[in-house]
């Protein structure tokens, strides 16, 4: 028997029906491997465990042979390698309990593995948005919010800004087609506020939307 553990709500990823004059424009997750490497930095941790098996191996070597001295260096590869694992599980788990959701007048993110909350962020509380595309098509929406509105850096990572504690950004990170969904979001902002702004930024191709 399948089970769903939201299967609470009335439409996947919001807490309510919508309004008779709000629909939806797009709906996602992160992308879990991608995921992983941008909030737990997989890459890195992988190239660490790879670099002590090295170190150990070029400091032993000298007193066995080879084959030995490369047998020192295995436990350290096991060891990165079930790091890895665990780090990508975590991912895996915080990607598919998430749900991020753009309407014609809002942001959502419904976030959480083991307390699960939804951030509604409506288009006139969006100073400026920021997309950080990478070649694969997967990137990063940031939203810098305005007036009084402050979030907890702590309670909604890894789906915020890295680095940006003091003012909290709230993020689309490592999803799919990002390009896209941040020509959507201008275009809804665009009718919402006012008309959005492009700048450079980023990874490998970046606009900055801004909802002025």
């Amino acid at each position: 028997m399948s089970h769903d553990d939201f299967n609470f709500e009335p439409i996947r990823g919001l807490p309510e029906a919508l309004p008779a004059d709000e629909h939806i424009l797009w709906q996602g997750r992160p992308n879990s491997l991608r995921l992983a490497k941008d909030a737990w930095s997989l890459n890195w941790v992988i190239g660490y465990f790879v670099a002590l098996a090295v170190i150990r191996v070029i400091t032993v070597s000298d007193m066995m042979s080879l084959t030995s001295a490369m047998a020192q260096g295995i436990p350290f590869l096991v060891a990165g390698a079930l790091t890895a694992l665990i780090l990508f599980g975590v991912a895996t788990v915080q990607a598919r309990s998430t749900v991020y959701t753009l309407t014609n007048k809002r942001a959502c993110l419904r976030i959480g593995a083991a307390l699960t909350m939804t951030l509604n962020l409506p288009y006139v509380c969006i100073g400026n948005a920021q997309v950080a595309v990478r070649k694969s098509g997967l990137g990063t929406i940031t939203f810098e919010l305005i007036g009084e509105t402050r979030l907890s850096y702590l309670m909604t990572w890894p789906h915020v800004r890295p680095w940006h504690m003091s003012r909290t950004q709230p993020a689309f990170r490592s999803i799919p087609d990002a390009e896209r969904v941040a020509a959507l979001f201008a275009e809804a902002a665009e009718t919402r506020v006012s008309m959005p702004k492009v700048a450079q930024r980023g990874y490998t191709k970046t606009d900055s939307i801004a909802a002025e």
